[in-house]
């Protein structure tokens, strides 16, 4: 169970985090969720889809890892095999909470950073130091602080942009069919995109108006991101055959 405690540098000041990522530190995952301020890096490398939110209506964009809810198709023994890890899984054991503060003689809900003591990531015997020996934010700190920006601002537009997205009838549902070899397939239903010949067949109002306000980009992320799914099959092809390798070798 989550143990979340605002951060600070006088009751945890000799805190670590491990930065690594195994089974063991909970990178075992078959999705998770991404964020429009990261877009760009995520469609170079992971299918992008969305789902419905429904605790707080609208949509929820994920990457893709796998096939399977524990099944991390880009974690191996050596760690994560990307040239991009999504912010909520950099992040680790830290997220983003509010707390009220005078500023200017006026009261604002003003974001801290908060951190999960129960989470594996955290202890006083290894990995990155928080906090400086004085005090001060560790440049890890500074990182995670610049991460959990990025994930606030992208949760903060992205109503607003998927919004846009269902007006302009742009998102549709998706059914992945996958063939790892003849006698095994699997379908993932459930999820959505942006529909890559309606975006295509937009006019030129409606063009304007999603780029005027910052989302036309976002819908091509998405959907050509869908290519990465090819590229995710393959990965668990190979997953598969090393796994039957292995059962081989050790039966022999």
């Amino acid at each position: 169970m989550a143990n979340h405690v605002l951060l600070n540098n006088v009751d945890h000041a000799s805190l670590r985090v491990a930065t690594g990522h195994s089974e063991a530190l909970g990178s075992r995952i078959g999705l998770v969720p991404v964020f429009a301020t990261e877009f760009s890096e995520v469609q170079r490398e992971y299918p992008i889809l969305l789902r419905p939110d429904s605790s707080r209506g609208g949509y929820q964009a994920v990457a893709l890892l796998g096939f399977a809810g524990d099944e991390n198709l880009f974690l191996d023994d050596d760690g994560w095999r990307a040239d991009y890890v999504p912010a909520i899984v950099e992040r680790g054991p830290f997220l983003i909470g509010f707390q009220e503060q005078e500023i200017d003689g006026e009261i604002r809900r003003e974001p801290v950073i908060h951190i999960d003591l129960d989470s594996p990531r955290v202890s006083e015997s290894g990995g990155e130091p928080i906090f400086l020996p004085h005090g001060g934010n560790t440049p890890y700190l500074e990182r995670i602080a610049a991460i959990l920006k990025g994930i606030h601002s992208g949760m903060a537009v992205s109503d607003d942009i998927f919004a846009a997205f269902a007006e302009l009838h742009l998102i549709e549902p998706v059914n992945i069919s996958v063939e790892i070899h003849r006698d095994d397939s699997l379908d993932l239903t459930g999820y959505y995109t942006v529909n890559e010949e309606k975006l295509a067949d937009l006019d030129g109002a409606a063009l304007e108006r999603l780029n005027r306000a910052g989302f036309l980009q976002y819908a091509f992320f998405i959907a050509s991101s869908l290519g990465n799914i090819r590229r995710l099959i393959e990965r668990k092809r190979r997953r598969v055959m090393a796994t039957a390798a292995g059962a081989t070798d050790a039966m022999a």
